[in-house]
């Protein structure tokens, strides 16, 4: 299987937009940096699909996207940042739980995030972010996120995402897609897109045998011709640096600051998204704090 990537393209004569991504790289990329345990691989690897596939909807090449999902369950939530460019990074709040797998031997997604409520944050560098929240209808992820479409965005849309796990705990694949309706979309081709997403196989399945993203969109699609527009890549990419830790250290007032040292002592930060630490003497420290 090729590299990771998304194709994007259109069927039925532009009645319909479409997706489909291959994660497998971007998600043990994520698994590798937080040692996730299979479920919470799972879960944070379709998050992190969908934000790949919905950064590259944006269209402003400085606009960011945040999908934040808050749960009961053990794993408390998850987050994830993507650019218009759809590479994408993430962390889960609890990256090692483990619990009982479902009754038809899957991993229990939803069981580890529980109820709760999926974000959406894009940030177009408007005077606000754009901000939608919708309550999550199973935690299985792709349903919540179909639902978000419909209730927020009012287009009609069919999510599906996978990570399928090796013996070992690997990603053996990942990957999704994402079809959406236009607003003149006929009856007919409506009618036909249900039939035909009630009779396909799950997204691990159809990777799994051997298909390629653009073989899933004609499966899901057919016989309606699929127009491949363009394949971009995609992957797991963390933005921080020393120099952006020094800069958030310094937007913390002095009280904030030296609530987080003693006198004299020097701090450690670690990026949520990567787990690299960052350290900084009390010398560097202490111009700062005196601001």
């Amino acid at each position: 299987m090729c590299s990771d990537h998304i194709i994007r393209g259109v069927a039925a004569n532009g009645q319909i937009r479409c997706f489909a991504a291959y994660t497998k790289e971007t998600v043990e990329t994520a698994r590798g940096f937080f040692d996730t345990s299979p479920v919470v691989t799972a879960a944070l690897g379709r998050l992190l699909t969908a934000g790949a596939m919905m950064g590259s909807m944006m269209k402003g090449e400085n606009d960011r996207l945040t999908l934040s999902i808050k749960g009961d369950g053990p794993v408390g939530g998850l987050t994830v940042t993507a650019g218009a460019d759809s590479f994408v990074k993430g962390y889960a709040n609890e990256p090692q739980v483990v619990i009982h797998a479902r009754s038809d031997g899957k991993l229990d997604v939803a069981g580890a995030i529980g109820k709760g409520y999926l974000t959406v944050i894009r940030d177009m560098g408007l005077k606000e972010p754009y901000n939608g929240s919708v309550e999550l209808v199973s935690g299985e992820i792709a349903q919540d996120i179909t639902y978000y479409f419909a209730s927020s965005e009012q287009v009609p849309s069919s999510v599906g995402l996978g990570v399928l796990m090796n013996r070992d705990n690997t990603v053996k694949v990942a990957g999704g897609f994402i079809i959406q309706l236009m607003p003149f979309a006929e009856d007919a081709v409506i009618t036909q897109l249900e039939a035909n997403l009630q009779g396909i196989d799950s997204v691990t399945s159809m990777l799994s045998s051997g298909m390629s993203t653009e073989d899933m969109l004609k499966k899901i699609l057919e016989p309606m011709e699929l127009e491949v527009l363009d394949t971009i890549p995609t992957g797991y990419r963390c933005d921080c640096s020393r120099e952006r830790v020094l800069s958030a250290i310094a937007s913390l007032g002095r009280a904030d600051l030296e609530s987080l040292t003693g006198p004299g002592d020097d701090i450690e930060v670690q990026c949520h998204f990567c787990n690299k630490k960052y350290s900084f003497t009390a010398k560097e420290l202490e111009r700062f704090s005196k601001k």
